[in-house]
């Protein structure tokens, strides 16, 4: 018994530190966030933070670390099934995700945000959709690799554009809409 109530005050802790961590990101840069600021904000001792993160770059780490797994989640079944278009309902929840974490999802999808998070994002799919291109043997890999950067800046954008303006339009719209613009990138060839 002792111990979910633990778990409960640990995640607890580090979703206020998360949260306060966010709002100060998209204020300023991290490497001006100090430990005492995140602390202050959250209402959270200094010692606490540090067992659960060495600082600011590791909280930041972990931060991604999660969403990358909840959106690696959500594709799962999409690189298991062998399906050459990912699902609506997929896609959506996938928006839906987006849409729960905006906050967080359009610092790290930004302009300014972590390029080295949007590369692994990009690589989450990126052998899946290279493999199906490759497949029939009418295009070759590197200019698969085009068609594949040509969509996914291009989806990236897409949710970029969705997050500025303050997700105006639902998550199916949103996922109806690049499902179809990919597949008339893909249809092409």
């Amino acid at each position: 018994m002792r111990r979910k109530k633990t778990d409960r005050r640990v995640k607890y802790t580090k979703m206020v530190l998360e949260k306060s961590f966010i709002r100060l990101l998209e204020k300023k840069d991290i490497s001006q966030i100090s430990i005492t600021e995140i602390c202050a904000d959250a209402d959270i001792n200094r010692s606490t933070f540090y067992a659960h993160y060495q600082d600011q770059y590791d909280l930041l780490e972990k931060i991604q670390n999660e969403l990358f797994a909840n959106i690696e989640m959500h594709l799962a079944a999409y690189t298991q099934d062998g399906l050459p278009v990912l699902p609506v309902d997929m896609v959506v929840q996938i928006f839906e995700y987006i849409q729960e974490n905006a906050q967080l999802c359009k610092l790290l999808l930004s302009e300014d945000g972590n390029l080295n998070f949007q590369k692994r994002v990009f690589m989450l799919v990126y052998e899946k959709m290279i493999s199906d291109l490759t497949q029939k043997g009418t295009i070759s890999k590197k200019d698969a690799e085009y068609i594949f950067a040509f969509t996914l800046t291009g989806c990236i954008g897409a949710i970029q554009k969705w997050l500025d303006e303050d997700m105006n339009k639902s998550p199916r719209f949103m996922a109806e809409t690049i499902i179809k613009l990919t597949t008339l990138v893909l249809d092409g060839y």
